[in-house]
């Protein structure tokens, strides 16, 4: 049952060319032994209403990139799933890596690799993650349309989010 607990958390995936930066997270409270984007975690309590700011921050604690080496930077989904008595919503970040940026990162939260992109999706992650990564290379890679997903347990069910 979940009693209005939350659990707020904001990922980045880094693209460039024909691979995308992910991590091996090791030893993480809530996700482990699985790759997720290239950076990301929980928001701190003054970004609660700011998730952009959450993953920037993220990203520059975990391996070191700013704002200004990446283009393109978009919030392209948020899901909700129900999990251990909490509702976890997630924001998920897309971005590209601008030419001439050192390719080589470090993480202090497991090991990061560049991945080839037909390889990402057959990679164990978390569950939301791996629905989000499946839509974007079938669908919203092509849009700039951001989605809202509602995980039944068996899928992660996406709509677009216009605004209106």
């Amino acid at each position: 049952m979940a009693d209005g607990k939350l659990r707020n958390m904001a990922s980045i995936y880094i693209e460039k060319a024909d691979k995308m930066l992910l991590l091996y997270r090791q030893g993480g409270s809530v996700v482990n032994d699985v790759w997720v984007g290239s950076a990301g975690g929980h928001f701190e309590e003054h970004e609660l209403n700011n998730a952009r700011a959450c993953v920037l921050r993220e990203m520059k604690e975990e391996i070191g990139i700013t704002e200004k080496e990446l283009e393109n930077i978009r919030l392209r989904y948020v899901t909700l799933r129900r999990a251990k008595g909490e509702i976890r919503q997630n924001y998920y970040f897309f971005a590209k890596l601008k030419d001439g940026v050192d390719e080589e990162f470090i993480s202090n939260e497991g090991v990061i690799k560049w991945i080839p992109l037909e390889k990402v999706t057959a990679l164990p992650m978390p569950f939301t993650s791996e629905f989000v990564l499946k839509h974007y290379f079938d669908v919203g890679n092509r849009t700039e349309m951001l989605y809202g997903g509602i995980a039944d347990g068996s899928k992660v069910v996406f709509t677009e989010l216009p605004e209106f």
